[in-house]
């Protein structure tokens, strides 16, 4: 088995077993949908609550992929800010790991008062949680030039610009695409705990809003549908970025040329 299929076979296998345990340990001791709901219910209730769920997935997969973006963008800007000066850096990165260890739920109140509208401010919420990976794999990779190479260019007195484009962005791409797979998934949590304060109702919510109402309502096997839905789609969202990677690195680079 090449190593391409066994990416997808060995995982997937884990996964059938798990799933098969789950099934057969829900079956056995005979525990009631209210407490642990099989898989099979599971399946039955993503399908009779399909259009439900699904919607309230695109819903939040709207504010996950206008957070992740939004990141990215933001992200990149301070990075190659912070490197055309150690002084700059060093006054404002500080700041930069506030957004990383300050809690989402303890701001996002605030954010949600300040700003009308509810997309904008789940999106401002969502952003900040995703933001930190970006900044800090992206300074760190624009920092992690080969010295000789450095040298060479400035002795050819190559400007900043210069260095910047033809120098520092290439070997910083593997920690930026790094990031990347950090920050999807983040703005992904980001995007469903920010419902989750929000709290509101209504036709545009989310998958977080469907778990609060299935948890009040006691519909345990359509909490567990919801879940399984972000589950999947945050594992997605990785597969696409690592996809991305080997797609932007595959010809080049050693982290992904390697087949050891």
């Amino acid at each position: 088995m090449n190593q391409s299929a066994a990416r997808v076979v060995y995982p997937l296998t884990v996964a059938l077993v798990l799933i098969g345990l789950w099934q057969g340990l829900v079956v056995a001791l005979e525990i009631p949908a209210f407490l642990v709901p099989s898989p099979a219910r599971v399946a039955q209730t993503l399908v009779a609550d399909a259009g439900l769920l699904f919607g309230a997935l695109y819903n939040t997969l709207r504010i996950t992929l206008f957070s992740f973006l939004a990141a990215v963008v933001v992200g990149v800007l301070i990075a190659a800010t912070f490197v055309q000066s150690r002084v700059i850096e060093t006054a404002f990165f500080p700041y930069a790991v506030l957004l990383q260890v300050t809690p989402i739920v303890a701001i996002a109140p605030l954010i949600i008062i300040w700003v009308k509208d509810p997309i904008a401010s789940l999106v401002i919420c969502a952003t900040l949680v995703a933001l930190f990976p970006i900044i800090s794999n992206t300074t760190l990779g624009l920092r992690s030039v080969n010295p000789g190479l450095l040298a060479y260019f400035r002795m050819n007195r190559a400007g900043r610009m210069q260095l910047l484009f033809r120098l520092r962005v290439p070997s910083a791409l593997p920690y930026f695409f790094g990031g990347l797979r950090i920050s999807s998934g983040l703005a992904l949590i980001g995007a469903v705990v920010a419902e989750f304060v929000a709290g509101t109702g209504g036709t545009g919510t989310g998958l977080a809003y469907q778990i609060l109402q299935a948890g009040y309502q006691l519909n345990i096997p359509r909490m567990f549908a919801a879940l399984v839905l972000i589950t999947v789609a945050g594992v997605l969202l990785f597969v696409l970025m690592s996809a991305l990677s080997r797609w932007a690195l595959g010809g080049w680079h050693e982290s992904e040329t390697s087949h050891e």
